[in-house]
């Protein structure tokens, strides 16, 4: 009764508009960022840049799953000093991989070791940014939560776009980033506040913490893992299959795609908790879906409208992709709701749903590396594939949280 009194006092219209806000802000600063940093580097440079941004958003897999599992765990009752010790221990082992990812991301793409490690130094900041993140929604304090989402925004762009601004490349760019993101996992952590008064009563820590463990983090991460690889993977193929010019057009493209997928980002975040309830999973399943797909549909008008004004913004350079803008969106409006559709599953701990999506990013892959050529054949498969991955597996997500939603939940035994 305690949730449903909450959801009335506090109205779900309200907690979406207040995250919508903060990730908005963060959201335009980004946007920011990269078109800034295409028309400043210019299409030789900015490819390298947008290459690294889509490794470092790879890389914030592990952030992504942490923030969610906590926010899960603390809905079921877990201790927020339990959660914060298991951040850290993630956020070691992210350093450790990412040492070792660095030499390797250097070679395969050709690019910086300087601007390779500084993109990937960024991994573990936003492991302990997400954590605190994921107490706030799992606590369902969403002032706080849109507060810390636009503050993180503006310190991780504010300081690269400085270093562009006075003539500094990829590298300084990025690792002026790093560290705003570093200032940002801080500031989520005061805003978080002590867990002293936050914990549950009487709980034994370090068993909360091996209850809910790493391999918990690591099948959510796998799940994220799958989802990011799928919105993120084209922006490294290209670079492969296209020259520099073009793979920097289609690079500056997928800002539409970035905005379409991400716009929606307060409808997961704010019914995430009612998801991992039983009582509430069927109805705030459907809810998000559907509140998903009528903001995709309305953003992807909204690009075929803007599109004249892309070569004002970002240069005539890029005005060979005007045309396709809409295009990009719907991919990004595609993966919206396949993004929600995979919240749901974590919601659940239901995870192996990913392997349908790691089965269609291998498809993508293929099909991108033999056929596609040219950026209209990318873009196009990209989000053909897209479409058929989220038919499936929203039908396999709405027809097994119906059928969850018709066995009756087991009454806890009353003790006497």
């Amino acid at each position: 009764m305690a949730d449903v009194s909450a959801v009335r006092r506090f109205p779900v219209v309200a907690d979406l508009t207040l995250v919508t806000a903060g990730a908005m802000t963060a959201n335009v600063a980004g946007y920011l960022l990269q078109l800034l940093a295409g028309r400043w580097l210019g299409v030789s440079g900015y490819s390298e840049f947008a290459s690294l941004l889509a490794v470092q958003l790879l890389c914030a897999v592990p952030a992504l799953a942490l923030q969610n599992v906590v926010a899960r765990e603390l809905v079921r009752g877990a201790s927020v000093a339990a959660l914060r010790g298991l951040q850290w221990r993630c956020a070691v082992i992210v350093a450790v991989v990412v040492a070792v990812l660095v030499p390797v991301v250097t070679s395969a793409l050709n690019v910086g070791v300087a601007a390779c490690a500084a993109a990937l130094g960024a991994a573990p900041a936003l492991v302990l940014l997400s954590g605190e993140q994921g107490v706030l929604q799992g606590g369902r304090r969403f002032r706080a939560l849109g507060v810390v989402l636009g503050a993180a925004g503006i310190l991780r762009v504010a300081p690269a776009l400085i270093v562009l601004a006075v003539g500094g490349g990829a590298a300084l760019a990025l690792g002026a980033a790093a560290l705003g993101i570093a200032v940002a996992a801080v500031f989520a952590r005061f805003v978080a506040g002590s867990p002293s008064s936050r914990s549950r009563a009487g709980a034994d820590e370090d068993e909360v913490v091996q209850a809910i463990g790493v391999l918990p983090v690591l099948r959510a991460a796998q799940v994220q893992a799958a989802l990011m690889a799928l919105s993120s993977t084209d922006l490294i193929v290209v670079r492969m299959v296209l020259d520099d010019a073009d793979a920097s057009r289609y690079a500056l493209g997928t800002i539409a795609a970035k905005i379409a997928f991400w716009l929606p980002q307060a409808v997961g975040v704010v019914l995430y908790p009612r998801m991992a309830q039983p009582t509430h999973s069927a109805r705030a399943i459907r809810s998000a879906l559907a509140v998903l797909s009528g903001i995709g549909i309305v953003a992807v008008l909204c690009a075929a409208l803007a599109a004249p004004l892309a070569p004002l913004l970002a240069g005539q350079d890029y005005a060979p992709i005007q045309g396709l803008l809409w295009l990009f969106a719907l991919h990004g409006a595609i993966l919206a709701v396949l993004q929600g559709a995979m919240l749901s599953a974590i919601a659940v701990d239901r995870t192996a749903l990913a392997t349908l999506t790691w089965l269609g990013l291998a498809v993508e892959v293929t099909l991108m590396v033999s056929f596609a050529r040219s950026i209209p054949a990318l873009i196009t498969t990209v989000a053909s594939v897209a479409a058929v991955t989220t038919l499936v597996v929203a039908v396999i997500v709405l027809r097994t949280a119906d059928r969850d939603s018709s066995v009756p939940s087991p009454q806890p035994e009353r003790l006497p």
